[in-house]
């Protein structure tokens, strides 16, 4: 006789989710195993996603995964930068050191060339898919272990409900899910933020941003904070991902931040996660999340019967707690606080963008209502009303705690990585090709003079205006982005492609190629939104089945024209045209498509939705035609130029456009 099993709401299918804590410094990984972590991901001072976070020397990193995993807690290495081709040797040494002493349970990457460089060194630990891969294909998901050798995927943020139970319906027994349910939110899509590069080559791909996004910028005389999100904040919405066994772990985002974060964060989640049926615990884990010292929080996309918008320019949207306004004049400034202040307690008076902004180490305590006096740094927007924030604080049990666990840790004194005999194994490049085309990749169809390629991006509205034969001649452009609801909408136009002749595609994703049932018979190129940067990248798009590249042009020169000659594949490059500082999921409210908007530094640009995604466009171009030459000579074979109708408000500045040509890609 069948039983009915009866299972409580929010109660789990399979095992209990990790709870994943972020670390960027030791104190902070200190916090995360004091309020019990499953595990904590971290990275090295290079070849990491969060340059601006402390992270650790090698002897340091050995010395803390050896002292998490004696406490049964699992250590993820964060190698989850774009490479360029010189970096492969040196990452190398560091994978084959890491492998002899510090043995993490898995390495979490964004470039495909990280777990070529893996299995040369023979790390035997987990394959985790960065969230900066944007993997949004559950199409793809069932290939990911048997030919890549990944098990997990970090998914997007902006994925909502309905799209995590697609990725997860999708997933094999032996391929796991990590979702965020905490943090700060890029505005651009995950891996498809150039914003930071394009103006001075601190590449986000490269854990190097200076968040122009959060800047204020002005249209229409309105100056806001248009691009600005507020953090994620799944907090009791975490209950909705128990029926998914695919999801292993819930990821609080914050590497940059400090140890009374990591520790509220991790015990919220965990009183969510173990507790969230009792509604004394799930008071309690909301009041350790309002005091965990971040931005103002949203659910972002999560419900998508009930999306939030994650921009809102009417609230504040710095990080920290809002603890006064400076008030008093001339050489006496000080602060009434809202709450006590505690001795180490860090305050940041201004927002983190404002050139001026200052942080001031407590050395006493405060009482609400108490005055703190202080000097200020005078500047631009300083003074009276300026926001002061407390950032970070040690509370006295929770140095303790630290302190406790910090009398644990061993000292590690491991043979320096430069003694590596480690030697990089790069496939033979293939012949140069004798002929170069240029091609256009327009809006809408249309044909460009007689040595360009026609090239169109593909969109759900453009099938009915495809001409008898165009499809057999053009270059089909995929969108950057796939989202898990559309992908079943995206097969139905590849196939009618098809069967009307097209051969050629450009994927703007690798994930993209399981849109096509026989990959072989077709011309498909990973188009530049698939950001890769050398060699070995080149040849795990290859063994997917692609037969070219359109390279990252985030790369310098000298890295361009290094690459042909150590490719398996045909290459090409995006040379001119409207480049875009990001796209992204999200719109504030406030801000038009098609109108002109200002930098504080004078740039402009542009906001222009098509399909789900919304283009944020500068007004001036991408232009590397200077060195088309010298690329031809080194072996590209096809030079792009990306036509965008520019709205007629929009007014193009006439600037160099070179992007990290000769300042180097940082």
């Amino acid at each position: 006789m069948s039983q009915t099993v009866t299972r409580k709401p929010g109660s789990f299918r399979g095992p209990k989710p990790e709870i994943l804590a972020p670390a960027g410094q030791r104190d902070s990984f200190l916090a995360a195993l004091a309020a019990g972590a499953d595990a904590i991901y971290c990275g090295f001072k290079s070849f990491s996603a969060r340059m601006a976070a402390k992270n650790f020397e090698p002897d340091e990193m050995a010395a803390l995964v050896r002292l998490a995993q004696e406490q049964g807690v699992k250590v993820y290495l964060t190698v989850n930068t774009l490479l360029k081709p010189d970096e492969l040797l040196p990452l190398g040494r560091r994978l084959e050191w890491v492998n002899r002493h510090a043995r993490p349970d898995a390495l979490i990457v964004q470039d495909l060339a990280v777990i070529a460089l893996a299995k040369q060194v023979g790390y035997t630990g987990e394959i985790h898919l960065s969230t900066l891969a944007n993997m949004t294909q559950p199409g793809m998901l069932p290939r990911l272990f048997k030919t890549i050798g990944v098990q997990r995927v970090v998914l997007p943020r902006e994925l909502n409900v309905d799209e995590i139970k697609q990725m997860a319906a999708a997933c094999p027994h032996d391929l796991g899910l990590e979702v965020f349910v905490h943090g700060a939110l890029c505005y651009g899509v995950s891996g498809r933020c150039y914003w930071s590069s394009f103006l001075g080559g601190k590449s986000g791909l490269r854990g190097r941003c200076v968040q122009p996004c959060r800047r204020r910028y002005t249209q229409e005389r309105q100056e806001q904070r248009y691009f600005a999100c507020q953090d994620l904040s799944l907090d009791v919405l975490t209950k909705v991902l128990a029926d998914f066994p695919q999801v292993r772990a819930w990821k609080i985002e914050g590497r940059k931040k400090g140890p009374h974060y990591v520790y509220y964060t991790v015990s919220a989640y965990k009183m969510l996660r173990d507790e969230g049926q009792d509604p004394a615990a799930k008071k309690s884990a909301l009041g350790l999340l309002e005091q965990a010292l971040g931005r103002p929080g949203t659910h972002y996309q999560f419900l998508p019967q009930r999306p939030q918008n994650p921009i809102n320019t009417q609230i504040d949207s710095g990080s920290g707690l809002l603890v006064g306004t400076v008030r008093g004049g001339g050489d006496k400034p000080y602060i009434e606080p809202r709450l006590n202040l505690l001795e180490g307690d860090k305050l940041r008076l201004g927002y983190e963008d404002d050139d001026w902004h200052q942080v001031i180490d407590l050395k006493k305590s405060v009482p609400k209502g108490g005055k703190f006096f202080f000097k200020i740094v005078r500047g631009p927007g300083a003074g009276k009303t300026t926001p002061v924030f407390l950032i970070d604080r040690r509370e006295q049990y929770l140095a303790e705690e630290i302190e406790k666990y910090a009398k644990l840790l061993q000292p590690e004194k491991n043979p320096p990585e430069e003694g590596s005999t480690f030697t990089l194994r790069l496939p033979p490049g293939s012949p140069r090709p004798p002929q170069a085309r240029r091609m256009h990749v327009l809006r809408f169809p249309g044909f460009r003079a007689r040595q360009t390629s026609m090239a169109i991006w593909l969109s759900p509205d453009i099938m009915g205006r495809i001409q008898a034969g165009t499809a057999a001649h053009a270059w089909w452009w995929l969108p950057p982005v796939i989202w898990p609801q559309e992908e079943e909408k995206w097969q139905e136009i590849i196939t009618k492609l098809l069967s009307q002749g097209a051969q050629r595609f450009v994927l703007n994703a690798p994930w993209q190629m399981a849109l096509f049932p026989n990959p072989e018979r077709l011309s498909l190129w990973a188009g530049p939104f698939c950001n890769i940067a050398n060699p070995l990248a080149i040849r795990a798009f290859k063994l997917l089945g692609g037969q070219g590249v359109v390279v990252s042009p985030e790369l310098d020169r000298a890295d361009l024209e290094n690459l042909p000659a150590k490719s398996v594949l045909p290459l090409g490059i995006v040379i001119s045209g409207h480049w875009p500082f990001c796209v992204s999921r999200a719109l504030a409210s406030d801000l038009k498509p098609g109108q002109a908007f200002t930098s504080p530094r004078g740039e402009q640009g542009w906001v222009q939705r098509h399909g789900s995604l919304f283009w944020v466009y500068p007004n001036w171009t991408l232009n590397l035609v200077e060195a088309q030459d010298a690329l031809i000579k080194s072996g590209y074979r096809l030079f792009i130029h990306l036509d965008e109708p520019v709205p007629r408000n929009v007014q193009l500045k006439k600037r160099p456009g070179r992007w990290n040509l000769d300042i180097g890609l940082k």
